[in-house]
């Protein structure tokens, strides 16, 4: 088990030399259970093969523990990886699939024998052991990939989208026995996905990869209440965050933030942020999560001074919740998450209150966070 950091990584591709990870510095912690989420082409993946010596580094460090890794062949880092399309030897068994880097070890074969039923007793496939690979389902097979990885306990987990080859509800299984394993084993873990549900469930810290570059690495109750920027607050989050753009005006001594459409008063300690920024008679960007927003009678009166009407244009049923896609001109919309059995019909004028607590405040030209 080690920390693991990343000094200044870079890796460039092509003639060009075109970035595909710029920058890259973070430390995980010893026995952190890490996410990097992002979309396709974002380098999540191209950072953990670096981490796992499968791809060459541009510029920059790894270490793993107190040792530089750049030059150490995948064998010799001291880590395990599971991947996307499992890797098993079709023609070996479970057990053959599970023992096959211990063999490689060449260590003794009663000690081969002890880790293997180990590792399958945890993970609960100590049935199919003679079976071979073609003869399991997805989440067996799965289970076997995950064993070979815990029949060891080496430095670090790597796992590349070890679940996206699952149906969803397998996906959930999995989830859950991916963590009670991480906390019964408690290697450093790093996790790579594109499921935002899988980044914001599993990890102790999320980190939020786009273009190659982090925009966010926390805690995932701080990447989703507070994101640092307008791509993270957009790409966390279903449905994602409402965004409409306004001026900040002063009115009667009090700061509100105005469209050509309807007017929000602002909370004290926002009014202070925003003036300290000196954006008064500015454009910014208002972000407010759909769960926020509502028209039930609570919230209408709770929230009287920041009302919005509009056109309920369509709703989207999603079992215990229905998205409210709400038309307030300049072919803007808001988005209200509201409990389903709350019946309104398509077309209906209706008015909904915000909760201008919960509201984020965006520079409209630097993308970043200017209230808290």
């Amino acid at each position: 088990m080690a920390r693991i950091l990343f000094n200044h990584v870079y890796k460039r591709y092509g003639k060009y030399r075109e970035l595909a990870v710029n920058d890259f510095n973070l430390a995980v912690e010893d026995q952190e259970f890490l996410v990097f989420v992002g979309p396709s082409g974002c380098g999540k993946s191209t950072t953990l093969r670096m981490l796992a010596g499968l791809e060459d580094i541009s510029e920059g460090e790894i270490y793993i523990g107190d040792t530089i890794v750049n030059d150490f062949p995948p064998k010799d880092r001291d880590i395990s990886m599971v991947f996307q399309n499992y890797a098993l030897y079709p023609n070996m068994t479970v057990f053959e699939n599970i023992a096959f880097g211990l063999r490689l070890r060449k260590q003794p074969k009663h000690e081969i024998e002890l880790a293997v039923k180990r590792a399958a007793r945890v993970l609960e496939i100590e049935n199919f052991l003679n079976r071979k690979p073609q003869e399991l389902s997805g989440g067996q097979r799965q289970r076997v990939a995950l064993g070979r990885a815990i029949v060891r306990t080496p430095q670090a987990f790597l796992m590349d989208e070890p679940l996206s080859n699952l149906d969803a509800r397998l996906r959930v299984q999995m989830r859950s026995e991916i963590i009670g394993l991480h906390k019964k084993i408690g290697v450093t873990t790093i996790y790579v996905t594109h499921d935002q549900v899988e980044a914001m469930t599993m990890g102790d810290r999320v980190v939020v990869m786009n273009k190659g570059v982090i925009q966010q690495a926390d805690k995932p109750e701080n990447v989703y209440n507070k994101p640092v920027n307008l791509f993270v607050a957009n790409f966390i989050g279903n449905p994602p965050m409402n965004f409409i753009t306004g001026k900040l005006m002063e009115n009667e001594g009090r700061l509100e933030f105005h469209t050509s459409r309807f007017a929000l008063r602002l909370t004290d300690k926002q009014a202070y942020q925003l003036k300290e920024h000196r954006l008064i008679d500015r454009s910014v960007v208002l972000g407010i999560r759909p769960e926020y927003i509502g028209f039930d009678e609570a919230m209408l009166e709770a929230h009287s001074d920041s009302l919005v009407t509009g056109i309920l244009a369509f709703n989207e049923f999603v079992g215990s919740d229905r998205y409210y896609h709400i038309s307030i001109g300049m072919d803007k919309y808001f988005v209200v998450r509201a409990d389903s059995r709350y019946q309104v019909d398509d077309g209906m004028k209706v008015t909904v209150a915000v909760d201008m607590s919960k509201a984020l405040f965006y520079h409209k030209d630097t993308e970043l966070l200017l209230t808290d």
